[in-house]
């Protein structure tokens, strides 16, 4: 019996994961600009904003008392913490969507992934891969003002995250952010068609021999 607080049959959500360093808020921002009509989902975190971060847009950033009472009162359809930081989805954000005609992409760490896929139907799961570990390493050692300490337990936290993407519905190598946009884009075009999600359409064509 399913016991999942949402199901969404026609509406597509897609969900991008990926360890940190791989590249998939890259490719959601890149994917966005493709396809403008697809709504983002912008979680709640109480890290503070990276420089060119904007607040309700990249994330709502909140203290973390603020996130603790959201948790208290319910607030989040899912919720994790990432090196020491909180992250949370809305589920405000997830009844509005439900009760719309829109899409909408996800951009969430791996835990919080597999959170949300516990608690809502209906989801696309695509975890984006580095094109080798090697690879990996290097671009954590680029993003990363950290010590060498750190690195490692990124590096360390990433393996156990690839052990665990068998669930996911796609993978993508990124080793070119454009390729990786096309692959994404390729999901997202062949998800819409999926017969379930054109349920309702179906219904109307065979009745009136309408489809839109």
């Amino acid at each position: 019996m399913n016991d999942k607080s949402f199901e969404i049959r026609e509406n597509l959500f897609v969900v991008v994961s990926a360890p940190s360093g791989a590249g998939k808020t890259s490719i959601c921002k890149a994917f966005l600009k493709r396809h403008p009509e697809v709504h983002f989902s912008v979680s709640y975190t109480t890290r503070a904003p990276r420089p060119g971060e904007v607040n309700g847009k990249d994330y709502f950033f909140i203290s973390e008392n603020e996130f603790k009472r959201k948790i208290a009162e319910g607030e989040f359809a899912e919720w994790n913490e990432n090196y020491g930081y909180l992250y949370g989805t809305s589920k405000k954000t997830l009844e509005l969507f439900s009760k719309s005609d829109q899409n909408m992409i996800f951009d969430l760490e791996p835990n919080g992934a597999m959170a949300l896929n516990k608690a809502c139907e209906g989801g696309v799961y695509v975890f984006v891969l580095p094109p080798t570990l090697d690879d990996l390493m290097v671009r954590l050692r680029r993003r990363a003002c950290e010590v060498e300490e750190a690195i490692n337990t990124r590096f360390e936290k990433a393996l156990a995250e690839i052990n665990n993407i068998m669930w996911y519905n796609y993978i993508i190598i990124n080793n070119n952010l454009d390729e990786a946009v096309d692959y994404l884009h390729s999901i997202y075009t062949a998800e819409k068609s999926r017969t379930e999600r054109l349920t309702n359409k179906l219904n109307r064509f065979l009745n009136k021999g309408i489809v839109s």
